[in-house]
């Protein structure tokens, strides 16, 4: 098991599922996509894939020459669509406060565009140290080296993957589209129900032995 040495504290988050509930905010803009590009869009079965790049959900609906000038269509109609409607996820708040707390720093590291994952943080009240977007599953691991993460928090899959690539301790939370048994067959240290569970994890990581 990874564990921490005398570094610094710094815990790796990821955004969608795990600190915010984006999907009614991504659901109204799909649907203002799907007006504004006359193309159909499933707004409910995308938002139960929620993680990956952007490209690989609209690669379902658009042709794949497409795909680039609609994600920059999707971008920029994102922070009036999807920003109010998004609330925190249970715990988030208090997860980045027991970091604080145990004197360490925060960072959020997501595959989202970095503007809008940053314009999400902004409005919730959510401040970490630092925000890194457009990095996915294993690609995380360039951003949680950078900021020397010895632990990473996210909902999917990849996210696992992530935190393992960078030797990261990988927690993950039941929040989102991948449940608590397909995260331990990935390979998730540890599995939590969602983020109210974080705090008291933290404490008894931080306090145990080497």
């Amino acid at each position: 098991m990874v564990h921490m040495t005398s570094r610094v504290l710094t815990v790796g988050f990821d955004l969608d599922m795990t600190l915010i509930d984006s999907r009614p905010g991504i659901h109204a803009c799909y649907q203002a996509l799907s007006v504004r590009t006359g193309t159909y869009i499933d707004a409910d079965l995308t938002i139960t894939r929620l993680g990956p790049p952007l490209a690989e959900e609209l690669v379902n609906w658009f042709p794949a020459e497409q795909v680039e000038a609609v994600a920059d269509i999707y971008r920029e109609m994102y922070p009036t669509h999807a920003i109010a409607p998004t609330p925190a996820m249970a715990g988030a708040r208090e997860a980045i406060a027991a970091v604080r707390e145990a004197g360490g720093r925060a960072v959020v590291v997501t595959a989202k565009y970095e503007p809008n994952a940053k314009l999400h943080l902004s409005h919730l009240g959510i401040e970490p140290d630092a925000v890194i977007g457009g990095l996915w599953a294993e690609g995380k691991a360039e951003a949680l080296r950078e900021y020397d993460a010895g632990i990473y928090v996210g909902d999917h899959t990849g996210d696992v993957r992530g935190a393992r690539t960078a030797n990261a301790l990988s927690v993950a939370v039941a929040t989102g589209p991948c449940d608590a048994e397909e995260l331990r067959e990935a390979g998730a240290d540890v599995v939590l129900k969602d983020l109210m569970e974080f705090p008291s994890w933290l404490a008894g990581y931080t306090e145990a032995p080497l």
